[in-house]
């Protein structure tokens, strides 16, 4: 596998993620000392290196003119259906430059395409500059609005999209409770194609885009105490029952590789809080790495990409840690693995869970930066 092409810069649109904090047009300038986010629409970042807008009150002012003269001076109104809608899934449009050129894929479609089609025109998402889409694993929640996206895409302009997928497609996917609670079935290669994709099967890692991203393959275990989706399952029609799938084996991450960039100016020492002090402002940024939902483990996808990465820094992670519902001292410890590879930028988003966001401020403070639907990210 070619190495990758270094980025200049990265381009994040959040079109789906399970909370919503700012609205559309969040440009948020990444540099290596950035931090924690807002966590409502309203409170201001306080992280002096990351430049922010799209709060509501900025929507407000690109809002829809008043055309009546019934409220006084008021010229724009803040509407409500302009804001994005939070689902339980995740769909990132990302997009990499190099120099005059710039090659965009989206990672994951969200859980249905009511929600996608909802949030990408509120956004106005460039849907037509789409050159491929990378599904993370076969769950509902991450490939349910596939058919939408690529029927948008198509309408917006977007040519032979190669939607790249894990050949081992479930024929269902679920839970174990006290009997199987099934979800629904995944879109097929078949349905994919007929709605215009260009079906790639992989199983082993692989450039995509000119190499300017890598797709994983199959993510090592090694981590001892990250086992797993718990009580997960799959269903086989040949044989007409469920079986154990907590391994997840299908789920791949994306990667790129950024360029190093110059240090941003240090602010004064009145204006700095106390927790950025810790934080070398360096030039060297390094790895991005996408994960979808982490069933393998956010830190076993962190090592492999290190390793696949040739020794290249981590710089940032972004996606769901898969830590919403674990245990305080797994959160803890995956948190403190975590920080062992010294990532400046956590995206914390989908499935992560707030206890695993607060444990990574308390450990990391400063690197926090919250995903949320409507956010756009430029690393």
């Amino acid at each position: 596998m070619a190495a990758l092409v270094e980025l200049d810069s990265l381009e994040i649109l959040v079109v789906v993620d399970n909370e919503y904090g700012i609205p559309s047009y969040v440009t948020r300038k990444c540099t290596t000392n950035s931090s924690l986010g807002s966590l409502d629409p309203i409170s201001p970042c306080p992280n002096p290196a990351v430049q922010q807008s799209g709060s509501l009150k900025d929507l407000g002012i690109n809002g829809s003119s008043i055309t009546t003269n019934d409220r006084g001076d008021a010229k724009k109104e803040l509407r409500m259906d302009s804001i994005c809608c939070s689902a339980h899934g995740l769909s990132l449009l990302i997009t990499g430059v190099v120099g005059n050129k710039r090659h965009t894929m989206l990672f994951d479609t969200g859980p249905e395409n009511r929600i996608f089609e909802l949030n990408a025109q509120r956004l106005r998402a460039p849907l037509g500059d789409i050159e491929a889409i990378h599904l993370s694993h076969w769950h509902r929640d991450h490939s349910g609005g596939m058919l939408k996206v690529l029927e948008m895409a198509g309408a917006a302009g977007a040519k032979s999209i190669s939607v790249d997928l894990h050949p081992d497609r479930p024929d269902y996917r679920g839970i174990i409770a006290m009997a199987p609670i099934s979800m629904e079935a995944d879109p097929t290669f078949e349905e994919i194609e007929k709605a215009g994709g260009r079906v790639e099967k992989h199983g082993e890692a692989h450039g995509v885009l000119e190499n300017c991203f890598m797709v994983s393959g199959e993510i090592p275990r090694v981590t001892k105490y990250e086992l797993g989706l718990k009580r997960g399952i799959r269903f086989a029609k040949e044989t007409g029952k469920w079986e154990e799938d907590t391994l997840i084996k299908d789920e791949r991450y994306l990667m790129c590789k950024l360029k190093g960039a110059q240090s941003p100016p240090t602010p004064a020492p009145s204006t700095v809080p106390p927790v950025f002090d810790q934080l070398t402002l360096a030039t060297d940024k390094g790895l991005v790495l996408f994960t979808g939902c982490s069933h393998a483990g956010v830190v076993n996808a962190s090592r492999n990409a290190v390793d696949l990465g040739s020794g290249t820094p981590l710089y940032a992670v972004m996606g769901g840690y898969h830590l919403a519902d674990a245990e305080p001292e797994l959160i803890s410890d995956s948190v403190a693995d975590l920080k062992a590879l010294e990532p400046k930028v956590l995206l914390a988003g989908h499935c992560t869970g707030w206890r695993a966001k607060f444990e990574i401020e308390r450990q990391m403070p400063g690197r926090l930066v919250p995903s949320f639907v409507g956010s756009k990210f430029v690393l």
